[in-house]
């Protein structure tokens, strides 16, 4: 099954691999990229190993597609975007995204989340994309907003992150407001 790579005017989504271990351990060795992003800071490099094989199961798995976010003009590997909880049969998946903060506020990551959403909608033909993000990231519901996402609500003590529970809001884009 061949891995489907995307693309932008300003951006390649390609498939995560080895190649990208160094700059994927950047990005989520920073307490600043994942206290929003749900998951634990990363210690060791070889975590990084841990991860992209994750992915690729994922991939194969048919649970999920994880894109590394590549800047065209210099190959410069930004961050990742992604589909989670794929549920071909029911026509949903949950979106999530993390990006190094050097790259922040330069529409990269809206760039890279609609050609997703795109993707998404027009080629899997899913009907229903939800996202979630913790009340503070005001980034992440800014943007998530922007793309289309309407708050559905808050999911109380969601997410056990580094020794507690903490509240995430739900969010969610249905195909045919996004085709408006």
């Amino acid at each position: 099954m061949k891995f489907p790579e995307l693309g932008t005017d300003r951006l390649s989504l390609v498939e995560i691999g080895r190649q990208h271990s160094e700059s994927l351990f950047d990005i989520l060795s920073r307490d600043e990229v994942t206290r929003y992003g749900g998951i634990e800071t990363l210690v060791r490099f070889e975590e990084s190993h841990r991860i992209i094989n994750s992915f690729r199961s994922t991939y194969i798995n048919e649970r999920g597609i994880q894109w590394g976010i590549v800047i065209k003009d210099t190959g410069r590997f930004i961050g990742t975007v992604g589909l989670n909880h794929l549920n071909k049969s029911n026509k949903r998946a949950e979106l999530g995204y993390e990006v190094h903060p050097d790259f922040r506020r330069k529409y990269f990551t809206y760039e890279a989340v609609r050609e997703v959403l795109r993707f998404s909608f027009q080629e899997l033909e899913l009907h229903r994309i939800a996202a979630l993000a913790f009340p503070n990231n005001l980034a992440s519901t800014n943007l998530l907003r922007k793309v289309g996402f309407l708050e559905e609500g808050k999911l109380r003590d969601f997410i056990y992150l580094n020794n507690h529970s903490q509240d995430v809001l739900i969010f969610s884009l249905l195909k045919a407001e996004f085709l408006r």
